[in-house]
C-alpha cells in the first residue's frame, strides 16, 4: 500500500467531500444482503454531491463487502480488559524496551517533531507501538472495501460515511491506491490514521514533498503530532490522567484503558 501526495495538493478540500449533503443518505444495513445494492445508491448520492463518476468506478472497481471487518469491529474485547490485562495482552512492556532504544535512534527526529509540534516522544513512540509495532505490520485488509463496509453496516454508519467521502478525497488526489491495504477500520499507516485524519493532519515530516504515511516514519510520527496538537495539546504540560494532554490522548482512542496504556508507556520511554 502507498500513500503519497503533492504538498501543492494536501490542502485541497473540496467542497463535494467536505460539504457532502447526507440527507438522501444511502441505507444502511447489518448484513452482506444488501451491501451491492447500497453501493449503487451511495455512489449516485456521491455523484449528486459533485464527486466524479470517474473517481466512483475507480474507487469502487474492486471493493466488496469486508467480513473480517465486521468481525473486528464487533469483537474489540481487549478494551474491556483491566490496564494491567491490556499492558500484558498488547505486549506494553515489550513496547516500553523496544521504544526506549527507538527514541535513542531517532533522536534528532523526534527532537525536530518535538521543537515543532511540541509533543515528546514518548506517546508518539507509544502509539507507534502500539498501533503497528513501530510500522511491523500495517494490516492486510482491503482499505476502501473496509471503509466501504462500515459506511454501509448501521452501527456507525454516518462516521464511516465521512471516512469513506475522505478516502475518495484521497482516491482523487492519486494519494490512496484503490488496491491499498492496511487495518480492518480502513486505518492508514504506521501509526493507523483514519482517511479523514489524514486530510486534515497529514504532514510531510521528511522534507521531501510528499506525505507518506506507509512508507515515512517521518511522516507518519509528524502526522500524530500534529493530530495530537490539533487536538488540544499543549506544550510542556502533562499527558497523565489528569493532567492537561491527557485530554489529547482521548482523542485519538476512545477506550480510556487504551489511553492509560499510552499514557504510562509514553511516561516509561520519557524517562
Amino acid at each position: 500500500m502507498r500513500l503519497a501526495k503533492l504538498l501543492t495538493t494536501a490542502c485541497l478540500v473540496t467542497a463535494a467531500y467536505a460539504g457532502a449533503n447526507t440527507a438522501n443518505a444511502a441505507q444502511c444495513g447489518n448484513t452482506s444482503a444488501g451491501f451491492a445494492s447500497w453501493v449503487d445508491e451511495f455512489k449516485s448520492e456521491a455523484a449528486g454531491n459533485g464527486v466524479s463518476a470517474g473517481v466512483l468506478n475507480k474507487a469502487f472497481s474492486g471493493v466488496s463487502y469486508n467480513t473480517a471487518t465486521i468481525r473486528a469491529d464487533r469483537g474489540q474485547k481487549s478494551f474491556k480488559l483491566s490496564f494491567e490485562q491490556f499492558m500484558q495482552k498488547r505486549g506494553g512492556n515489550a513496547i516500553i524496551s523496544r521504544g526506549k532504544g527507538m527514541k535513542k535512534n531517532n533522536a534528532a527526529l523526534l527532537s525536530k517533531i518535538e521543537q515543532k509540534y511540541g509533543v515528546p516522544a514518548g506517546p508518539l513512540l507509544a502509539i507507534w507501538g502500539m498501533e503497528t509495532g513501530f510500522g511491523g505490520f500495517l494490516g492486510n485488509e482491503h482499505t476502501l472495501s473496509a471503509v466501504a463496509t462500515l459506511a454501509y453496516d448501521c452501527r456507525r454508519s454516518d462516521y464511516f460515511t465521512d471516512q469513506l467521502y475522505a478516502a475518495l478525497q484521497l482516491v482523487a488526489n492519486n494519494s490512496l491506491s484503490t488496491t491499498a491495504r492496511g487495518a480492518a477500520h480502513g486505518e492508514i499507516g504506521q501509526t493507523q490514521f483514519l482517511p479523514r485524519n489524514v486530510v486534515k493532519f497529514g504532514v510531510d515530516g521528511d522534507g521531501d514533498r510528499r506525505i507518506d504515511l506507509v512508507h515515512s516514519k517521518a511522516d507518519a510520527l509528524a502526522s500524530t503530532a500534529n493530530f495530537l496538537r490539533g487536538s488540544g495539546w499543549r506544550a510542556g504540560a502533562g499527558y497523565q490522567p489528569g493532567e492537561p494532554n491527557f485530554a489529547a490522548l482521548s482523542q485519538w482512542n476512545a477506550a480510556t484503558v487504551y489511553q492509560k496504556a499510552i499514557a504510562h508507556i509514553g511516561a516509561r520511554i520519557d524517562e
